[in-house]
C-alpha cells in the first residue's frame, strides 16, 4: 500500500527528520528526477536543473531522468525505485510529483521545481516561504493581481470570465480562486469550469467558450499537454484565451505573465549544489520565484483582429 502522510503527520515528520547532505560515494551524487510528464515547460525546468548542477559539481553528478507520462501511480513508481536506491537528492518536477517524493522519504533531500504554491501543494497552513525538513524547490507562479490587470488591458469591455482548469491540480486550483478574486474587484463576473482530465477538457471548452467573452486558464500540466484541444475549440469560436505561462500562450493563448522554466530549473539546480557540498541546510532554503515578464502571441492577435499593449514581448 502506498503510504500517506497526511499533513499534521508530515509537518512532524519534517521537525524530527534528519536530512543534512550525506558524501557522495566515489566522488559522484546520484540525482533521482521525477518529471510527471513530457512538455515543453517541464523538460525545460529539468534540463536547466541539469545544466545548473553539472556546471557546479562539473564531473561530479549523475542523473536518473524519468518521466511519468501525467501517471500518478508511476510517479509513485519512480520516486520509490529512487528511495530504494538511495539516491543523493530527488527533484520532483511539478505538484504530484513533489506530493509523492514527500510522503515517501523525510531523510532523502527533495527539490522541487514548477510548483505554483507549495503552501497548498502539500497542506501547510500559514505558510511563510520555508518548507522546513527534507523539502525546498522554486515556483513558478507569476502574480496572479498582475494577470488580472493584464486581461483588463487586453479586454477592458469584456464582462465574463471563464475560468478553465483541472479539478485534480491543486495549484490549478489555488490560481484560479486567487485570480477569480482579483478580477471580480475589477468587476469582471467569473465562473469556474473543471474538467477532470483530457478526456472531457473539448466538452468542457465547449461549453466556456459558448458562455464567456475570455477564458483563461493557469499554469496547468493536463492544459499544456492538451493545449491543442483548447485552440481547436476557440479559434473555432473566436473567444480569446489568456494563459498562466508561455508554452501554454503559444500553443492556444493571446498573451500570458511568463517565466523561464529553464532559468527556473537553474535556480534549482543551484540549490542542489550548496545542498549536496554541505553549504546550505535544505530545511532552511526559502521557496524561491521567477521573474515574470509579459508576453503574447502574434498570430492569435492577428486572428482575433487585436494589439498587444506596450509593454508585451512576441513570442517568437
Amino acid at each position: 500500500m502506498k503510504k500517506r502522510i497526511y499533513p499534521v503527520l508530515f509537518a512532524l515528520a519534517l521537525a524530527l527528520s534528519g536530512c543534512g547532505a550525506k558524501p557522495a560515494e566515489d566522488g559522484v551524487y546520484t540525482i533521482g528526477i521525477c518529471q510527471l510528464a513530457q512538455h515543453e515547460a517541464l523538460d525545460l525546468a529539468t534540463q536547466g536543473f541539469m545544466d545548473a548542477l553539472e556546471e557546479a559539481l562539473p564531473g561530479q553528478v549523475e542523473f536518473d531522468v524519468e518521466n511519468a507520462s501525467n501517471e500518478l501511480s508511476a510517479c509513485s513508481g519512480i520516486v520509490n525505485q529512487f528511495v530504494s536506491a538511495d539516491v543523493d537528492l530527488i527533484l520532483a518536477n511539478a505538484t504530484p510529483a513533489l506530493q509523492v517524493a514527500s510522503a515517501a522519504t523525510v531523510e532523502i533531500p527533495i527539490l522541487s521545481t514548477s510548483i505554483t504554491e507549495y503552501g497548498a501543494a502539500m497542506g501547510l497552513e500559514d505558510f511563510d516561504g520555508v518548507v522546513g525538513g527534507n523539502v525546498s524547490g522554486t515556483s513558478d507562479l507569476a502574480p496572479l493581481d498582475q494577470q488580472a490587470e493584464m486581461i483588463r488591458e487586453w479586454f477592458p469591455e469584456a464582462e465574463t470570465i471563464g475560468l478553465l482548469y483541472c479539478s485534480s491540480e491543486v495549484n490549478s486550483q489555488y490560481q484560479v480562486d486567487g485570480i477569480k478574486t482579483e478580477l471580480e474587484k475589477l468587476g469582471y463576473t467569473c465562473t469556474y469550469y473543471p474538467f477532470t482530465d483530457s478526456n472531457d477538457l473539448a466538452a468542457t471548452t465547449e461549453t466556456a467558450a459558448a458562455n464567456c467573452d475570455v477564458i483563461y486558464v493557469p499554469t496547468d500540466n493536463t492544459i499544456a499537454s492538451s493545449a491543442a484541444i483548447i485552440e481547436n475549440v476557440c479559434s473555432v469560436a473566436g473567444v480569446p484565451v489568456m494563459g498562466g505561462d508561455s508554452g501554454i500562450c503559444a500553443d492556444c493563448g493571446v498573451a500570458a505573465l511568463s517565466i523561464s522554466y529553464y532559468d527556473l530549473g537553474a535556480a534549482t539546480g543551484k540549490m542542489a549544489a550548496r545542498i549536496l557540498t554541505g553549504e546550505a541546510d535544505i530545511s532552511q532554503i526559502p521557496v524561491e520565484y521567477a521573474q515574470a515578464e509579459k508576453v503574447y502571441n502574434p498570430a492569435a492577435c492577428e486572428r482575433l483582429g487585436l494589439t498587444a499593449p506596450q509593454g508585451y514581448t512576441a513570442l517568437g
